[in-house]
């Protein structure tokens, strides 16, 4: 397996449109609009088509530069994150594609304006890097902090087919009202993470907690048919502790290859699990909807699918506990670019910032 497809296994990709990710500015994208830099579908090459602005090329594309300087792009990920590497896919792009790249970050407020974006505190988690032409060039990245917006710097100008940011979700919960009310404990935006499964032949793990409902089946987990005995199943780690209190488990799509019953098991160490939902009949194309599940403190919740088939959603829904909400906190902190700064505005004691900063669960 290559370092790519093992990045896409363990990490989800923190710049995809149905996050929220959105190029929110280019220097100058006349060949090809800034936009495709970050679509999902992979790239493709239409021989023989052209635009008013020459050949039409799948990504973004910057004309001959024949000043000084360089060509770049900003990127408003679809939820704040750690990024533990990058892949910049220059498909297609054989005799124009750019000499180097370098990756810059900041971490700002969402709505924050390009102004506000050209004057804010950017990182480099990317030094100058050399790129090949009609590749997969993956980076490694491994900065602490987590990141609002990237900025990718392209020399000195030319084409890049498609951006792929991985990384974990870190959620601003004081931004996003807090964790005191009923959230969605396993929602990939609030930092819900489908740890492994028995298998996805036909749909990535990590589909199950994405945003909304599925489009179509490609937008689901899905695993292939078993000949075996035994049954599916895939386990999902919470955004922090909490209590479940109601469970959706959503087919859409799903018709002739939905699981034909399902159980769900939760666990507070990974280690012990409880069933909390005993093995129920599901029906094709239906949400349904799990409520009174009496069960205490989890992290993770374990779905079985009898015996293979289809589930396009997955949602927890939920409220921390008082451990779990000092968890978030830590971990906010802890991922916090510029951390002391933020503490300041809160107290202007330097012993207390300090101390915070270091060990931000001590009082």
């Amino acid at each position: 397996m290559s370092q790519f497809d093992e990045l896409r296994r363990h990490h989800i990709n923190l710049a995809q449109p149905r996050l929220g990710a959105e190029v929110v500015h280019a220097t100058d994208d006349f060949f090809a609009d800034k936009a495709r830099l970050i679509d999902p579908a992979e790239p493709v090459f239409i021989p023989g088509k052209y635009d008013e602005n020459g050949k039409w090329m799948d990504g973004w594309e910057s004309r001959r530069k024949r000043t000084q300087g360089h060509d770049f792009a900003i990127i408003r990920l679809g939820a704040p994150g750690v990024i533990k590497g990058a892949v910049v896919d220059t498909a297609f792009f054989r005799g124009n594609y750019p000499d180097h790249c370098s990756i810059e970050a900041c971490a700002v407020r969402y709505e924050s304006d390009i102004d506000a974006l050209r004057t804010a505190q950017w990182i480099e988690i990317l030094p100058k890097s050399q790129l090949k032409g009609d590749s997969q060039n993956f980076f490694d990245i491994n900065s602490p902090f987590a990141f609002s917006h990237l900025r990718l710097h392209i020399y000195p100008d030319g084409g890049v087919a498609r951006l792929r940011v991985h990384g974990e979700a870190v959620p601003d919960w004081h931004r996003a009202g807090g964790l005191a009310s009923d959230v969605d404990l396993a929602a990939i935006e609030n930092g819900g993470e489908v740890l492994t499964c028995s298998d996805m032949f036909f749909g990535p793990k990590h589909n199950l907690i994405m945003p909304g409902r599925a489009h179509n089946m490609s937008d689901g987990w899905e695993t292939r048919r078993r000949r075996g005995p035994g049954h599916d199943w895939v386990i999902v780690k919470l955004t922090t502790e909490g209590v479940p209190r109601r469970v959706e488990i959503d087919t859409n799509h799903f018709k002739g290859n939905f699981p034909d019953t399902a159980s769900i098991d939760a666990s507070r160490d990974g280690r012990e699990w409880t069933e909390i939902l005993p093995r129920t009949k599901l029906q094709a194309h239906t949400r349904h909807m799990f409520i009174d599940l009496n069960q205490g403190p989890v992290t993770q919740l374990r779905l079985n699918v009898f015996p293979d088939g289809g589930v396009s959603r997955l949602r927890v829904y939920g409220v921390a506990t008082e451990a779990g909400r000092q968890a978030a906190v830590v971990r906010r902190i802890n991922t916090l670019a510029g951390a002391e700064s933020e503490l300041r505005s809160c107290c202007a004691s330097t012993e207390w910032v300090t101390k915070k900063a270091v060990h931000p669960w001590l009082s």
